[in-house]
């Protein structure tokens, strides 16, 4: 290979190209503005763009370069080139050793800066330099981008902040933010503060223990599950986000934190219908007034437990949350106290639907493993909730003869109470043999006169009976 030199090759103001890739609008010199940039007239330097690029082997290949005529005055803005003027401007008489001066400036090969042209970039700035027109030459994010590198090049610093600026105020696509994030390093951090807010999460002192995707995706739960316009949309938007985002660990632990602060609230407006305040029954019509409101808040707030359930259920992390709904004894006395008073039903029919509901997907995702609870857990989950069962299933039966009131749409006409009963049966039959027999006693309210109408608890017994008469000889008859 050779190590000569490459050979500059063109005319003043012409660029030559390269198998002819480098021609395009940048090949011939920007227009001439009257005593301004690239004025003859009024020049007194000739800046030389040489471009090299270091992907050409062929050393022997022409060099691309663009002539310009500009002047000092202008170029003085930039630090570079006043230090280079000022060592090389004036003899020690005063008078200049040359007129026109004459400079180079070498580029390198920039894969970003190439999109517009070689000598694109740096002509813009160097026409900044001499109408200093930030707002009429900066006008896109491109722009910006392409001017950066060079002014922080020529140290033109007002150039620098004009394009930060535009920046900080303007939206960029995926791959402009990528460009961004690449200049970084090289601004100051006055410059880089307000961008690095946008592409960095910034944690206070106060909210170090919270990170910034966490309050977001905190936030937006929250509004999925208190916003009542377009409610719908917004909660199958959360839902979605929710299913998507990356780090499951933190999927759990923030429903679960929602959780917990919609149960709360439950537990609590609960607790204020079951047992008010001797005071407020002195009042008949305060007192009615004031539960009224008890219920209905009891009934948001156990809507927003079932969206939080579903999304639990749906991600798979359901283990802290089976855990805190199976010990609920207190809430589960409450509801059992308020369902055995008619007055719910006038004030939140849906009621026993929805806390039905939640027993139900929690119940399921334990009897079908997707959530291994300990045995512990088990036992309490049915013991805490089956009575709540019990009481409504007594109350509808005595409206609704016939059959049950509602159905789960998610397994065709079996009703949801009969899913519930089932899915406890077989919960039960996961257990020691002494707990599953004292639960099976509180089941008996699921038999019906037709005893082929109750077949999962038919079921339920003998399983029961078949292992109860099982005597260690038999297992040693079997090995």
């Amino acid at each position: 290979m050779s190590h000569r030199k490459r050979q500059r090759n063109g005319s003043s103001g012409r660029l030559s190209s390269i198998d002819g890739a480098l021609a395009d609008e940048s090949s011939s010199p920007p227009a001439a503005m009257p005593g301004s940039f690239n004025d003859p007239v009024t020049a007194d330097v000739t800046l030389r763009l040489e471009f090299y690029d270091d992907l050409i082997p062929d050393l022997d290949a022409p060099i691309p370069f663009l002539d310009l005529s500009v002047r000092s005055d202008a170029l003085r803005r930039s630090h570079y080139f006043s230090c280079l003027l000022s060592d090389r401007w004036k003899q020690p008489d005063g008078s200049s050793d040359e007129f026109p001066v004459r400079l180079t400036l070498k580029i390198s090969r920039d894969d970003d800066l190439r999109r517009r042209g070689p000598f694109h970039a740096h002509v813009a700035v160097l026409r900044l330099l001499h109408t200093l027109d930030f707002s009429g030459s900066i006008a896109s994010v491109s722009d910006a981008l392409d001017m950066i590198p060079v002014a922080l090049e020529l140290v033109f610093n007002d150039c620098v902040r004009a394009c930060v600026r535009f920046l900080e105020a303007v939206p960029w696509t995926e791959d402009e933010e990528e460009r961004v994030l690449k200049l970084m390093p090289f601004l100051g951090k006055e410059e880089s503060e307000e961008l690095l807010s946008r592409v960095l999460p910034v944690v206070s002192a106060s909210r170090e223990c919270d990170s910034i995707p966490e309050s977001m995706l905190r936030g937006l739960i929250d509004t999925a599950i208190r916003r009542n316009l377009n409610g719908a949309t917004v909660k199958a938007f959360v839902a979605r986000i929710l299913k998507d985002f990356p780090s499951r660990e933190l999927v759990e632990k923030v429903l679960g934190q929602a959780f917990l602060s919609s149960l709360e609230r439950v537990k609590d407006y609960m607790g204020k219908y079951a047992s008010p305040e001797v005071r407020i029954a002195e009042n008949s019509n305060e007192r009615e007034a004031i539960q009224k409101v008890n219920l209905h808040a009891v009934l948001v707030n156990v809507k927003h437990l079932h969206w939080l359930i579903d999304r639990i259920m749906e991600l798979r992390v359901a283990d802290k949350v089976v855990r805190e709904w199976s010990e609920q004894e207190a809430l589960a006395a409450d509801l059992i106290k308020t369902f055995r008073d008619d007055t719910w039903k006038n004030i939140v029919p849906g009621l026993a639907f929805l806390v039905t509901r939640c027993s139900y997907r929690l119940a399921d995702a334990v009897a079908s493993g997707i959530t291994l609870a300990p045995q512990q857990v088990r036992m309490r989950l049915v013991k805490t909730w089956l009575p709540v069962l019990n009481v409504l299933k007594d109350i509808f039966l005595q409206e609704h003869p016939v059959g049950y009131i509602f159905r789960n749409e998610s397994v065709g006409d079996k009703t949801l109470y009969l899913d519930l009963e089932e899915t406890f049966l077989k919960i039960i039959s996961t257990l020691p043999l002494s707990s599953a027999q004292e639960l099976l006693q509180q089941c008996l309210c699921f038999s019906t006169r037709n005893l082929d109408d109750c077949p999962h608890l038919t079921s339920a017994f003998r399983t029961w009976f078949r292992r109860a008469n099982r005597s260690p000889l038999d297992l040693r008859n079997i090995s």
